[in-house]
This record gives C-alpha cells, sequence and structure tokens, in this order.
C-alpha cells in the first residue's frame, strides 16, 4: 500500500502546464495530511486541497482515513468507504513526483522511493469525497490500487508472500479521459505502469514536518 509520497513541484507543475496550485502544501505526504487533488470541473482542470484518507458520509470522525487512503480497483463498489464515489464518477488524480514502498531486505523493511527516469511528475488515479460533519466541510481522497504480483517492479516491494499491490498511473495522455469517466468500470485504466520510465532506489526516511512550507520551498 502507497502510505507516504512527494506530491509534485512547481517546476514539474510548469513543465505540465497545470494551473497555478493556489494553496501551500506540504513536502511529504501521509495519511490524513492534505494534498493538492487534480479533477475536472466545468470550468476545466482545477485543483482542490483534501485530505490522504477517504472520509465517507457515514464516518463519525476523520481517523478513518488511517485505513481508507487506499481503495482496491477491484473491490470499489463493495466497500462502503468507496461506493458513493466510484458511483457518482468522482474521478480526480494524485500528481506526484515520488511514492514510497517498503522492501523488505534480509525480513527487515526498508524505504524505497519510485518516480520517473525523467524526472516528470506523474498522475496517480484517485477517488474524491466530500462531506459535512457538524459544521466543517471534509473533503478528501484516495488511491486506487491494482493487483502487481506480476508487475516486474512492483512485485518487489511490501512484505514476503503472494499479495502485491500498486498504485494506478494515469499516463500523461489520457489525464483529461480520466477525469471526465463517467463510468464505474474502470478496467482499461487498471494496468501497471511502464517500467521502462520508471526507477526505483533505497531512499531512508527522513522525519517529515507536519506544518506547511510555502510551494516554492521545495521547487
Amino acid at each position: 500500500m502507497c502510505a507516504n509520497f512527494k506530491p509534485l513541484t512547481l517546476g514539474q507543475l510548469k513543465i505540465l502546464q497545470l494551473p497555478d496550485i493556489p494553496f501551500d502544501y506540504v513536502e511529504e505526504v501521509y495519511p490524513n495530511y492534505q494534498l493538492p487533488l487534480l479533477f475536472a470541473s466545468k470550468l476545466g482542470l482545477e485543483w482542490r486541497q483534501v485530505g490522504f484518507g477517504m472520509v465517507p458520509k457515514w464516518a463519525e470522525d476523520k481517523s478513518i482515513a488511517l485505513k481508507t487512503y487506499n481503495a482496491r480497483n477491484e473491490t470499489l463498489l463493495q466497500k462502503a468507504s468507496f461506493i458513493n464515489a466510484i458511483s457518482k464518477f468522482k474521478f480526480g488524480v494524485i500528481p506526484v513526483s515520488e511514492f514510497y514502498e517498503s522492501k523488505y531486505i534480509d525480513n527487515k523493511p526498508q524505504r524505497w522511493g519510485v518516480r520517473r527516469k525523467d524526472g516528470q511528475a506523474f498522475y496517480i488515479a484517485a477517488l474524491y469525497e466530500i462531506c459535512q460533519q457538524g459544521s466543517e466541510i471534509i473533503r478528501s481522497c484516495t488511491m486506487i490500487t491494482m493487483d502487481a504480483i506480476d508487475h516486474p517492479m512492483m512485485k518487489e516491494f511490501h512484505e514476503p508472500g503472494d499479495i502485491k499491490r500498486s498504485v494506478i498511473v494515469i499516463p500523461h495522455s489520457r489525464l483529461e479521459e480520466w477525469l471526465n469517466w463517467k463510468s464505474p468500470n474502470i478496467q482499461s485504466f487498471v494496468e501497471g505502469f511502464p517500467v521502462d520510465e520508471f526507477e526505483c532506489s533505497h531512499v531512508p526516511k527522513i522525519k517529515a514536518e507536519k506544518t506547511s512550507p510555502q510551494l516554492n520551498f521545495f521547487d
């Protein structure tokens, strides 16, 4: 499961010619942190500040996000946490510069980072939700995952065993198609990212700050 990643930088934003992000965000995201989500509206591509981890309408508090930051594509219509979002086609992407997974070396987990070789940001498929708890409006999202037992890179991560998962990467060329998709059937997007375009390496964990630096802090 992907529980930690770095959002895109200002430099990557400009290369992709995406709209400016109208709010600050942290350099490294964990469950229940705020992040920039890209979605399609009647006005075109827009950014929304959302929490990492889906908070469904029936949840009593936001702590559920610690369990709902990843969603298996195979069971989206079966899980109470995600059925509303997938049924209403609330598709978005989380643009990232790098995401992290655990690789077990000598039965001990090491944090490894996965990134594009060309340094560009890439889009992770997501669902988003909006709900209200008391007077608070809560916007949240989850990353959609797929089976990765046969993926040349992602099968090397997670605990030893036959359960391997990967985020779903939306190709740059299919971004608007995904954001405007109007069906709960997303199988045409469920495919492993091309290994020849990505690389991975050991990235020891550094304590992240919860404060929100200015966006250009990590350009």
